[in-house]
């Protein structure tokens, strides 16, 4: 992806790739990137014993929570509703073993019990109030969403505050905002992220967002096992993936990721699903071999 400046720094496990149209504007849109994820992170993170959402999770009564975690809460609960609970924010991690970064994870992740998602029906959640239930026995777990919303945010603030285009990356999660270069910005569409294929495509965009979710990274052994971190809610267990990876093109990185990852609950129906949405979007199966719906460049 390019843009006029563009500058890359490593935060949340992965590399986050800032830019911006005015190149003097870099650096600003990277402080105010870096802001908000660490602001998201204090908020939400299921790493941090001291995250507002840890903390809110001690013992089953209502609580106050900042506007940061309300937006987030708003957030999961929305995509919960809007993929018939494919993406549900109850799912459990940490019963497969993900109860820490991937780079801190033991060769062999403990071995717990594994059961369905409690349900995201059950979180207790008053948005007029802030007031947050969350019952004994559940964590709540909002990467799915958190991640691509801190891009949308971060993209709209360097925007706003430097009056110029932006492009916030934050994994396979990108999020555009303001007046776009000349052409657009170009975004690789790739496997892995991390590191892309010098064949990997190329689709250009000027507005909205752009998520891929996939099974190349963020993997772990269980019990011998290799599992991803894609989890089906109705079994607990990492789903069995019909699709390598899913691209997904929407008005939002939000809404593109809530999309891209319910298709890879989905699986196999996910082209069908995704044409009813009319959501561009590529998918990858086991084999490499693409399909694209709903306007995706071919």
């Amino acid at each position: 992806m390019t843009g006029t400046a563009t500058t890359r720094f490593r935060m949340w496990g992965g590399t986050v790739v800032v830019a911006a149209v005015e190149p003097a504007a870099v650096l600003t849109v990277a402080r105010t990137t870096r802001a908000v994820l660490s602001a998201v992170d204090q908020a939400a993170s299921r790493f941090r014993d001291d995250s507002e959402l840890r903390r809110a999770e001690t013992d089953g009564g209502w609580r106050p929570v900042s506007a940061v975690l309300a937006a987030l809460l708003d957030a999961a609960l929305r995509v919960a509703a809007a993929t018939d609970g494919l993406v549900d924010p109850t799912v459990s991690l940490r019963d497969l073993g993900y109860d820490r970064d991937l780079a801190a994870m033991p060769p062999a992740a403990p071995v717990r019990p594994v059961r369905p998602a409690p349900g995201w029906r059950r979180i207790g959640w008053r948005p007029a109030k802030q007031l947050l239930r969350v019952p004994p026995g559940v964590q709540l777990d909002l990467g799915a969403t958190a991640k691509a919303l801190a891009a949308d945010w971060a993209a709209r603030r360097g925007a706003n505050r430097c009056r110029t285009g932006t492009l916030v990356a934050v994994g396979g999660d990108v999020s555009v905002a303001g007046s776009a270069p000349v052409g657009g910005w170009r975004i690789g569409v790739s496997d892995d992220h991390e590191q892309p294929a010098p064949d990997d495509p190329v689709v250009t965009i000027t507005g909205g967002g752009i998520a891929s979710s996939g099974v190349q990274r963020r993997t772990w052994r269980r019990a011998g096992m290799l599992v991803h971190h894609i989890v089906d809610p109705r079994t607990g267990y990492s789903t069995r993936p019909s699709w390598r990876t899913v691209t997904v093109a929407a008005a939002s990185c939000l809404d593109a990721n809530a999309a891209s990852t319910a298709a890879m609950v989905r699986g196999a129906d996910a082209v069908d699903w995704l044409a009813r949405q009319a959501l561009p979007a590529r998918l990858v199966d086991l084999r490499g071999q693409a399909v694209t719906v709903a306007g995706w460049p071919a």
